[in-house]
């Protein structure tokens, strides 16, 4: 789609819904912009489509984490079928209303390097939602499901471009609307990403029926048993693999060659319930890397580094972490607040525009690698049996890019919880984290 190409001022006037005085006001160019006049259509279509208005009309139907496993724990053919329609109708919906989102974000912003991008992956799968046929079977489900797994593949740049047309755009866009905009459109994501994946993961259960039976802790891609301890201590292992002079190229000064600080868990070691594994994992693996990563830089001498503790509580409503370092705090001449971390906005967070980490966002949203967001993508394998199985060279995690923890908070208040960041300037951070245990709360899909 070459929308963005229009003068601003015959694309303002389309956006505003002159269009059928289009043509007056084309001819007003001359002859010259007849290259322009060609793509009048391709610009109505971008501000003015009966099918994207239709959809985005329809409220989305949220669900809670309880009702995907309730779903999911009976699983036949005929409520795969009816979890894969929901699936095709549904996604086109949410996709929809982001897509009504982009519209309103002002040209300049639009048009930025990345954002365009962006746009043209969410209308070329909302398109072809809409116009995929009712599923009847098991065979066209696994048609389906293929479908599936090629948009997410194609999907996967989304993230670094989105982060990267939102930084170019911070000028343009006051913080309040600008992270306004990004909390909603990478929660959306998410949404839609829970929703095709658990989809995914259903059917291969339903087809491995007989050949081999599915995990009791698992429904879906939701683990129902989930170990607290053994996914903070795992998480830890995989970052303890990395070598020590990993972060050199972006800390100033030499950094010590101790080993990785020794992370201690404590509090209710015995902590279990049902959520989804890579959310919770992805939370604990980038909170961890980003202690690490401080307390080294704050001891660049010691021969021992301090210790990272964990503390796990459990109440009967929420289950808590605690993670405590000593990496001298968040506060520097770019952060005034910890809750700045969270901003796309170079007003809150002056790092955004730095030429690195633009640099770094270029590197990574042009790469076929791209970004979903999960722990598997960084250490190089999708499902290791162990983290003996993972070598050194394979923990790989994203560039330092600024997407760590506003994905982390994202992740964590998804389903109702939150994420809170406390430093204790010239000492340390306590980062804390709430998730629902009951999974009783809607997704945070806002419309």
């Amino acid at each position: 789609m070459t929308w963005q190409y229009l003068p601003s001022e015959l694309a303002l006037f389309i956006s505003r819904g002159a269009t059928k005085s289009v043509s007056l006001l084309a001819s007003s160019y001359g002859k010259h912009l007849g290259s322009s006049l060609r793509r009048i259509s391709t610009a109505v279509h971008f501000y003015q489509n009966r099918h994207l208005e239709e959809y985005a009309s329809k409220p989305a139907t949220r669900l809670t984490l309880r009702q995907l496993v309730f779903f999911g724990k009976s699983m036949n053919e005929e409520r795969l079928i009816k979890s894969a329609n929901y699936v095709r109708t549904e996604l086109p919906i949410r996709i929809a209303h982001r897509l009504r989102d982009m519209q309103a974000l002002p040209y300049v912003v639009v048009t930025q390097e990345g954002v365009a991008k962006v746009y043209e992956l969410y209308w070329t799968a909302f398109d072809k939602f809409r116009r995929y046929p009712e599923i009847t079977n098991l065979e066209e489900n696994d048609a389906f499901c293929a479908f599936v797994r090629g948009l997410l593949n194609q999907h996967k740049s989304v993230i670094p471009n989105l982060s990267l047309g939102l930084s170019l755009s911070s000028p343009y866009l006051l913080p309040d609307r600008l992270d306004t905009f990004m909390r909603r459109m990478l929660v959306s994501r998410i949404s839609r990403r829970v929703l095709a994946e658990h989809h995914i993961a259903l059917t291969q259960f339903v087809r491995s029926q007989g050949q081999s039976s599915q995990s009791q802790e698992s429904v879906g891609i939701i683990c129902t048993d989930l170990n607290v301890q053994q996914s903070i201590e795992k998480c830890a292992r995989y970052l303890r693999k990395r070598p020590h002079d990993v972060d050199e190229d972006t800390l100033t000064g030499p950094l010590s060659d101790a080993d990785w600080s020794e992370v201690i868990v404590d509090g209710h070691q015995d902590t279990r319930f049902a959520y989804i594994r890579e959310h919770l994992e992805y939370i604990i693996f980038e909170l961890l890397k980003n202690s690490f990563r401080a307390t080294r830089s704050k001891h660049p001498s010691a021969r021992v580094l301090p210790p990272i503790r964990v503390t796990v509580v459990a109440s009967d409503n929420d289950v808590y972490l605690r993670i405590s370092d000593q990496g001298g705090g968040l506060i520097t001449p770019e952060i005034k607040s910890p809750s700045d971390l969270f901003s796309f906005s170079h007003v809150r967070n002056a790092t955004r525009l730095a030429d690195a980490r633009l640099g770094a966002l270029r590197t990574l949203s042009s790469s076929q690698r791209g970004m979903t967001a999960t722990v598997s993508e960084q250490i190089g394998q999708s499902h290791p049996e162990s983290d003996k199985d993972v070598p050194a060279d394979g923990v790989n995690p994203h560039p330092r890019i600024g997407i760590g923890l506003p994905m982390s908070n994202i992740y964590a208040t998804y389903f109702g919880g939150s994420l809170e960041l406390v430093s204790l300037d010239g000492y340390g951070t306590d980062v804390y984290v709430r998730l629902p245990k009951l999974g009783k709360n809607l997704e945070g899909i806002e419309l």
